[in-house]
């Protein structure tokens, strides 16, 4: 369907507004694919290193006066040590619980001379320990000491990561869609204002195969070149974006990473099958009713 053929070409005019539309909504579709494309990845990233980061983890948080406070936290870990599937359990000290808080206090905040809770952190083994036999032994001898695994405010972390993927992939699903409409409607239009030439050609012996083979090979190429320029616009606008920080936010990880920028460039690939199916489509359809 796409063999070079000159003759071919010349059935569909190399200029106008269906030629501007094809390029213009494959490079504008390519782009936002692009971006599309990012985001499912870095979402994907962004749920991977929330799930490696706080697995196997946990904190017991330890409330009492300060007086109370050391010998508390002595009793904490020993409870820790002799309990099954606590791999490792230490307290943070001071400098470490400043540096949790000084995203929302500042950096000069008297750690020593606060109320603050005593922190522990627990690593479990590959077996686990069990958490609400835990819970009831703390309760009983330690009424101030809370152990948080993190699940409450991890799931629905990674669920919203997860979905923020999806949802790239949706989009990348709706941005084809649209780019085959919009081809299918440019090729329609393309067809019909060549009628004529149609009927001509058919007089003269041209099959219907030989005519949509020209405007499926002249729609295809003008999509492919479109969506490649739209993704190089695409890729240098990634490249410009913030690389990723250690705090693994989404705004900041936006980039590709590895071999993940070879992903982008099927974009054109794909454009160009979903504009061979779309104007495929558009002709056998036109054609068949100019009989």
């Amino acid at each position: 369907m796409l063999s070079v053929d000159a003759g071919a070409d010349r059935v569909v005019p190399p200029t106008g507004f269906t030629a501007r539309l094809t390029v213009f909504t494959a490079g504008a579709m390519a782009f936002l694919a692009v971006f599309a494309l990012a985001l499912s990845l870095a979402s994907g990233r962004l749920a991977s290193n929330w799930r490696d980061a706080l697995a196997g983890s946990a904190t017991l948080r330890i409330s009492a006066p300060v007086a109370q406070l050391p010998a508390q936290t002595e009793r904490a870990l020993k409870i820790l040590s002799e309990t099954p599937g606590v791999a490792e359990a230490r307290a943070l000290d001071p400098d470490e619980q400043r540096a949790l808080l000084e995203p929302w206090f500042g950096p000069d905040l008297p750690v020593e001379s606060l109320p603050v809770p005593q922190l522990i952190e627990v690593r479990e083994t590959g077996a686990g320990y069990d958490g609400a036999g835990l819970r009831l032994r703390l309760q009983a001898e330690l009424p101030g000491a809370v152990l948080d695994d993190h699940t409450r405010w991890r799931k629905p972390l990674i669920s919203a990561a997860g979905r923020l993927k999806l949802l790239g992939w949706l989009s990348i699903v709706l941005i084809f869609g649209t780019m085959g409409a919009m081809i299918t409607l440019a090729a329609n239009a393309a067809l019909a204002a060549n009628a004529q030439v149609i009927q001509v050609l058919r007089l003269v012996g041209a099959t219907d195969t030989y005519i949509a083979r020209a405007f499926v090979r002249r729609f295809t190429l003008r999509a492919a070149m479109g969506a490649g320029v739209g993704v190089l616009a695409g890729l240098l606008a990634v490249l410009l974006l913030p690389g990723a920080s250690s705090e693994a936010s989404i705004l900041t990880g936006l980039r590709f990473q590895g071999s993940h920028w070879f992903l982008p460039l099927l974009v054109p690939l794909l454009a160009a099958v979903v504009a061979f199916a779309a104007t495929r489509y558009a002709a056998m359809r036109v054609l068949g009713g100019l009989r």
